[in-house]
């Protein structure tokens, strides 16, 4: 039985260790929350309380990677209002406990804001050119984790997470002159994204890692379209549009995942 370790059982993370314990996997999850402890316990796995800092690693974490074969690290950058971090640092930080570990292959959930703000249609091959912090961080996490001999890493570039308790037409809803109505939307259903890593890891060979996955539903209606109908859907009220702001977005493609991966997308009409 592969043994796994999930470093952050958040949002993603917990319903995704209850998939990996529901096909079989042996499981060790961490968390930042004392009281969260005993969640991750009644579900069966071995749980652990680790914090990232900048500067050290608060908790256990030669006990979280031991004996596991494959780590996925899912602790998305701090960078909004006041919580600035240094994001780089952090995972920086576990490397070295990586290396010394039993861990072979490394999934890293990283996100489509390594691309930057632009017209075009992209692809895993895009050069990449982020705008935000957020995003900059990422590449520079990217490369620090596929760059090391000691194991292989798989990258996957998630768009817009959303799920039946998230979807941003709950910030938008009787908004006004909101911007870039035309833009395409580039967005995932949490069980996509849990289908595609129950994928990667039932696979398990060298086709999957290494390699880099744009990870969006192969949906992409404008914004101004997507949101008013999902209002619609959940009887909410309509956000409104600029229709002076004309500006288009990028268009991220995820044949990738579809041809090598052979995965077919759950929720394709999100």
């Amino acid at each position: 039985m592969t043994q796994i370790s999930i470093l952050g059982c958040g949002w993603l993370g917990l319903p995704l260790a209850k998939a990996l314990l529901e096909n079989g996997f042996s499981l060790k999850g961490s968390t930042t929350s004392n009281a969260k402890l005993s969640v991750l316990e009644n579900l069966g796995l071995q749980a652990f309380q680790i914090e990232l800092s900048e500067t050290k690693i608060h908790g256990e974490i030669d006990s979280f990677l031991e004996n596991s074969k494959i780590l996925i690290i899912d602790i998305p950058p701090k960078l909004r209002g006041n919580s600035k971090e240094d994001f780089v640092s952090k995972i920086k930080n576990v490397i070295p406990f990586i290396e010394k570990s039993t861990v072979e292959n490394v999934i890293f959930i990283s996100s489509t804001s390594v691309y930057g703000e632009d017209n075009s249609f992209v692809t895993e091959e895009t050069e990449l050119n982020p705008d935000s912090e957020s995003g900059k961080q990422l590449v520079k996490t990217e490369q620090l984790l596929r760059g090391n001999p000691y194991f292989k890493t798989t990258v996957l570039r998630f768009g817009g997470l959303i799920g039946e308790d998230r979807n941003p037409i709950k910030f938008l809803a009787g908004r006004t002159n909101i911007e870039n109505p035309n833009a395409p939307i580039n967005l995932i259903q949490q069980e996509d994204c849990i289908g595609i890593i129950l994928e990667i890891v039932q696979q398990n060979d060298k086709l999957v890692w290494n390699e880099t996955f744009n990870a969006v539903t192969p949906f992409h209606p404008s914004r101004k379209e997507y949101y008013t109908q999902k209002a619609i859907d959940l009887n909410l009220d309509l956000p409104e549009f600029n229709a002076e702001n004309s500006s288009f977005g990028k268009t991220i493609l995820s044949s990738k995942v579809e041809k090598v991966l052979g995965y077919t997308f759950a929720r394709p009409k999100l």
